[in-house]
């Protein structure tokens, strides 16, 4: 069975049944094609693909467009060659389309006409003929490829290549040499039907070729599972590169239901895709990832989607890790009967493998339930086994996931034959308890900090699920700090979500630094796109606290050049106060760029910028910015919320070389006292600074001591430490010479012991020496600080061990630290600088740089 057959079952039966539905949501009536309709107009273009496509070896068509009325029909043509179709997104980077298509040694591609111009710019160093055949709204273009990297027409030396690759993979994969024999090969006519690449969120982006006999199962299963019939309408949520829209389209087409299709655009409007789907259309099954769901907010959640009104009979979700309960149960209003699924798969495995239902009672309940939803049970045709880490199959306990079954089997990258029933990896890890898997997280969401092991996944659950947090997302930035991304329900001081993640989480587990933002970045799959909260992060670090806005003058010159550089229009063009975004290039991703840099430019949140940029023109979200910025006409913009973008990405610091002095947050106060002290670091230097002055009130000989700084080799003789300086060298190395209080040489030597007088714990390791410091007018006073890896930087009292005052910094630290010249500020690695006041730290300030930082 194919998927064209599924289809063509479901036409016989229901030709006059509107088969799929188009909404621009302009304003303009919604566009209708009936069974009938599709499956003609798929057959005009399997009969024109036949005429002008001569196939060589593996059959497979691109396609260029984006989602509209003809889609399903385009799809459904290409099936029908018979030919395996290949989505190519037009707002993906060029680079990774070209190089998703040459590892593909894709032939032939399908662009739509309205996107001709934009894929003959973005792909100006494609090869292709210029004579093309138009059919319809479609343009056929026959590509070239030089030392193609990928050539699946094989000879018999590359056929055994492949077949040696996946003899060495056995290990890896588990698969038994012995039914290598029997295999599926990618190269018979009927087999393939689409061809993706792995999204490489997880790893290097695969090429995944998906045979009929691995979806079609998917397909029957959910149909049953779903209860799907020919009143149901189904929205296309995911877009064609992301599997899922596989299930959406033919779940759909196969059952005499209908397939709602909407530009992308507005998928980024939660308000006006809510009332488009539970409103104007009665969507009445829902397969979207958790992060597609939770842009819509927790309250038009509760009011619309799942109401106790709601014509959204079954939600799936998937892709993501699945809510917790707790957050489950406050999405849901009272009275609510959607059924809620949890599916879980990989694209190595097209497209799921597991899936749970929630049951009613539990979702009813109001006991908290400590451990995740677990997977369910195995889809049709599906093989689940749990492995540890010497690849045994367990019926107890952790382990990671393997997925496969017998003909659930993808070709992955450069394989052209897979033995049946092989079994891959997916880098998930779970537990399994009772015979019930639970989801513990990926791989590579598994770090260790603060000596021990976290899962950022459990973070981001725990943070989800208090009260003020609308949604959030937790990264491991550069492998060194955890950040927590929140968007928030209303104002709140960062110190009190601090206060409650304490509550709930272990110390090890609590984020470095909390970052407001206004609504989490998607990837076009419908996932937290991490990259991009990198890139936030790292402008949110990198702001500069002497740029600042001058004026609503100011404001829209800048809005203006945010406007140019975003949409990459020339920088003496002046847009028309009438512009439109999407209208003069823009797309969803260059939106979500442009919200990041006019909330960095103001220093603020602005509700509801996103709706406006996608919606309305230039002026209209200048004037919406002023509402926030400029609440009132009269008054002037407050520099404490001001920050101005930094308008070239040249590192002022890397370019000239030289270390930029930054300006404190707090005035710092030395009293203009400078104080007398030594300085002992790395156990042998010793730095002595005015100290000249005090000498005679300690009785000793200015005239002696030329200079404050005292090397090692010119050691000056130090008064008041209770135990004596060493100072000399002996041939036996456990003996010192030991310098009397009038400062004559002792002669001979004496054995040395060592004794523990007491300890500190410095809660990780610890990679520089000890600062000791000495004052000259309070020898009882001295001190020893020292840093850790564990972030915390710690005053110690020489003599009992008392902890003076310890303090977390938002790094670990791997310097020795250093004393300033007049003796009142201590310096480490972090370039953080202490007021040494009293022995406490009444303030601090951290700055970003490569070197040290000394300040006046």
């Amino acid at each position: 069975m194919t998927l064209q057959e599924l289809v063509h079952k479901a036409a016989s039966c229901y030709m006059d049944r509107v088969a799929v539905c188009f909404d621009e949501c302009n304003n303009q009536l919604p566009v209708y094609y009936t069974y009938k309709t599709v499956v003609n107009a798929a057959s005009e273009l399997s009969n024109f693909l036949l005429l002008h496509c001569d196939f060589q070896g593996i059959r497979e068509i691109g396609l260029y467009c984006q989602p509209g009325i003809d889609l399903p029909s385009w799809i459904l043509g290409i099936l029908q060659v018979p030919a395996a179709y290949v989505p190519i997104d037009p707002d993906s980077p060029p680079s990774l389309s070209t190089h998703f298509m040459k590892k593909c040694n894709l032939k032939y591609i399908l662009v739509e006409k309205k996107q001709i111009n934009k894929f003959k710019s973005f792909h100006e160093t494609l090869n292709y003929d210029t004579f093309t055949v138009e059919h319809n709204d479609l343009v056929l273009f026959r590509l070239h490829w030089k030392n193609t990297e990928v050539d699946l027409m094989l000879s018999d030396g590359k056929e055994k290549y492949e077949k040696e690759k996946i003899r060495n993979s056995v290990s890896s994969e588990h698969v038994n040499e012995e039914k290598v024999e029997e295999r599926m090969d990618l190269r018979l006519e009927h087999c393939l039907a689409y061809v993706l690449h792995t999204s490489g969120t997880t790893g290097i982006p695969k090429i995944v070729r998906v045979p009929h006999e691995c979806i079609v199962p998917n397909i029957q299963h959910f149909r049953v599972l779903f209860d799907i019939t020919q009143e149901d309408v189904l929205f296309l949520a995911s877009p064609l590169t992301f599997d899922p829209s596989v299930v959406e389209i033919f779940l759909a087409l196969s059952s005499g239901a209908s397939l709602l299709i909407v530009p992308t655009s507005i998928k980024l409007l939660p308000s006006k895709l809510a009332t488009v789907l539970f409103s104007h259309h009665r969507v009445t099954v829902l397969q979207a990832t958790p992060t597609l769901l939770r842009r819509f907010g927790s309250q038009l959640i509760k009011s619309t989607v799942l109401s106790a009104t709601t014509s959204l009979r079954v939600l799936a979700l998937g892709g993501e890790v699945f809510p917790s309960l707790t957050v489950l149960r406050s999405w849901r209003g009272e009275g609510n009967k959607t059924q809620i699924f949890n599916v879980y798969g990989i694209t190595e495995v097209s497209s799921w493998a597991t899936i749970y239902r929630i049951p009613e009672k539990i979702l009813n309940s109001t006991l908290k339930c400590e451990l995740p939803v677990h997977l369910g049970f195995p889809l049709l045709g599906t093989v689940v086994e749990v492995r540890d880490t010497n690849g045994f199959t367990i019926q107890e306990g952790s382990g990671q996931v393997f997925l496969g079954g017998r003909n659930r089997v993808c070709f992955l990258d450069g394989e052209v034959t897979v033995p049946l029933g092989t079994m891959r990896a997916t880098g998930d890890f779970v537990t399994v308890k009772d015979g019930e898997i639970f989801f513990l997280g990926r791989k590579d969401s598994q770090i260790k900090r603060h000596g021990k092991r976290l899962n950022i996944e459990l973070v981001q659950q725990v943070a989800e699920e208090l009260q003020q947090v609308e949604s959030c997302a937790v990264t491991w930035y550069n492998q060194e700090k955890l950040i927590l991304f929140m968007v928030s329900k209303d104002a709140l001081v960062k110190d009190y979500i601090f206060k409650e993640l304490q509550k709930h989480l272990p110390s090890h587990a609590i984020p470095d630094e909390l970052v407001l933002i206004d609504t989490l970045p998607f990837t076009s799959h419908g996932k937290i796109d991490v990259s991009e909260l990198n890139k936030i992060y790292l402008n949110y670090i990198n702001l500069k606290s002497e740029n600042k806005l001058s004026g609503k003058e100011d404001l829209w010159e800048k809005l203006q050049y945010l406007w140019k550089s975003t949409l990459n229009l020339p920088d003496l063009l002046k847009v028309p106060d009438e512009s439109r975004f999407l209208n003069s290039g823009g797309d969803s991703l260059k939106s979500m760029r442009l919200l990041s840099e006019i909330e960095k430019l103001v220093g603020t949140l602005v509700p509801g910028l996103l709706e406006m940029i996608l919606s309305s023109s230039i002026l209209e979200i200048y004037n919406h910015i002023l509402q926030t910025v400029f609440p009132d006409e009269d008054v002037t913009f407050r520099k404490s919320c001001a920050t101005k973008r930094k308008l070239s990405n040249i590192n002022q610091e890397e370019a000239s070389g030289t270390s930029l002095h930054q300006k404190a947050i707090m005035t710092l106060s030395c009293h203009n006292k400078i104080n007398a002290f030594v300085a002992l670091s790395r156990g042998s230097q010793i730095l002595s600074l005015n100290t000249t002055r005090f000498l005679p009130k300690l009785g000793h000989c200015s005239s002696a001591y030329p200079s404050d700084s005292v090397s090692q080799t010119n050691t000056q003789n130090l008064k008041g430490l209770n135990s004596p300086v060493l100072i000399g060298k002996s041939k036996d190395p456990s003996c010192v010479a030991k310098v009397p209080e009038e400062g004559k040489p002792a002669i001979g030597t004496q054995k040395m012991e060592l004794h523990m007088r007491w300890r500190s714990d410095t809660g990780k390791c610890v990679d520089a020496s000890p600062l000791v410091v000495i004052p000259s007018f309070d020898e009882s006073s001295t001190t020893v600080y020292i840093g850790s890896h564990s972030h915390k930087m710690k005053a110690v009292d020489f003599y009992s061990g008392k902890v003076k005052w310890e303090q977390s910094l938002g790094d670990r630290i791997e310097s020795s630290a250093c004393v300033s010249k007049c003796g009142n500020f201590i310096v480490v690695g972090l370039a953080v600088l202490y007021q040494w006041t009293n022995l406490f730290i009444p303030m601090y300030l951290t700055i970003r740089a490569k070197n040290i930082f000394w300040f006046p």
